[in-house]
């Protein structure tokens, strides 16, 4: 396909949101799109390398991208600055000004698509936003651009559909992408021993080389996982009102919302916290969800990373924490096994009592 007609899209930050969705709307209008390699050790050494050091690590990582793709020769890369997502609902700053730091930090010959997405200004919409994506290919019928974003939703909605029912993330977007729809048991009706809610953003725990494979290093713990791609909007929103805290952050619902549900939820018996060194919004929203966890009598361990996280202490802490939650959940099986025998015995007593006074 024509160069004119290619788009590279960053696999970091955004893409484990809206990439499904961007998925079905680019291969709409006939816009081939070249993504990014998954992260590794060289992504992260190329991104940390043109920003200062305490910008955050997905950032690093999201710049690493950049690069990859610019020395893949791609001459267009989508670098949206999402703003806002609702009404007085506001992305952090480093995201807002992504189109800015990359212009400036990352040399070479490419354009950067910067569409805007602010809901909390007029015209700044969802079409709108749709409309700078795709002028720089000549495309500005409207219908035409309402017809693709239908098709995105179409695709974003089916992956949707998929995480919440339990699939795995890269099974859910193959299938997205191809335009079927599995349906497996939902991961709360999986049988397991313990269950533990990873309460993170998507870029911190889907993307494997920052999170050193989360998903797989706890299931070999014998861990049943869920995370906030298993809920609905209803259920995040409910989250968050369970901790009686009010949306700010575009981001919150998979953080502050995931951690009211799952806090809330019987069937979890710990909460795993993954947030990035240096990010000020989850430091906010961490030490709220902190104070709430006591409250419901929830353990929670907190795992900060950066691109000097060693695997070795990460694992070791996790390894510590699932063990002290199956010693807990040994405990309680313990307590209410004697709790039913003792019931069991008055029950005893008390019929030996009706049938001494029958006599």
């Amino acid at each position: 396909m024509a160069q004119n007609k290619q788009i590279g899209i960053p696999r970091a930050l955004s893409y484990y949101n809206y990439f499904p969705y961007y998925w079905g709307f680019f291969n709409h209008l006939g816009i081939d799109i070249i993504l990014s390699s998954p992260t590794t050790k060289k992504t992260l050494s190329d991104g940390s390398a043109l920003v200062v050091t305490e910008t955050c690590l997905p950032v690093k990582v999201y710049v690493g991208h950049i690069v990859e793709l610019v020395n893949k020769g791609v001459k267009k890369i989508f670098v949206p600055s999402i703003q806002s997502i609702a009404p007085k609902i506001y992305n952090c700053s480093k995201i807002r000004g992504l189109p800015d730091l990359i212009r400036n930090v990352v040399k070479g010959d490419f354009e950067i698509i910067e569409a805007t997405l602010d809901k909390s200004e007029k015209n700044l919409g969802l079409y709108e936003f749709l409309k700078q994506a795709v002028k720089p290919f000549g495309i500005t019928d409207e219908k035409l651009i309402k017809e693709a974003s239908r098709a995105g939703f179409v695709v974003q909605n089916n992956f949707r559909v998929m995480m919440q029912q339990g699939l795995d993330f890269d099974e859910a977007l193959k299938n997205a992408k191809s335009g079927k729809v599995v349906i497996a048991p939902r991961i709360d009706e999986k049988q397991g021993v313990i269950h533990v809610a990873l309460v993170a953003h998507g870029y911190n725990i889907y993307d494997k080389k920052a999170s050193m494979d989360v998903f797989k290093k706890l299931k070999n713990l014998g861990v049943v996982v869920h995370s906030a791609y298993q809920l609905t909007d209803a259920e995040l929103l409910s989250g968050i009102n369970a901790l009686e805290s009010e949306p700010y952050w575009a981001n919150q619902m998979e953080v502050t919302g995931c951690a009211g549900h799952y806090l809330k939820n019987d069937k979890i018996d710990g909460l795993i916290t993954i947030t990035a060194f240096g990010c000020g919004p989850d430091s906010l929203m961490l030490e709220d969800i902190k104070r709430k966890a006591k409250n419901f009598q929830k353990p929670l361990l907190h795992l900060s990373i950066d691109e000097h996280t060693g695997e070795a202490g990460f694992v070791t802490r996790l390894e510590a924490f699932c063990d002290m939650l199956f010693r807990n959940k040994r405990a309680k099986i313990t307590r209410n096994l004697e709790q039913n025998i003792n019931e069991d015995t008055k029950t005893f007593d008390s019929l030996n009592d009706i049938l001494t006074l029958k006599k």
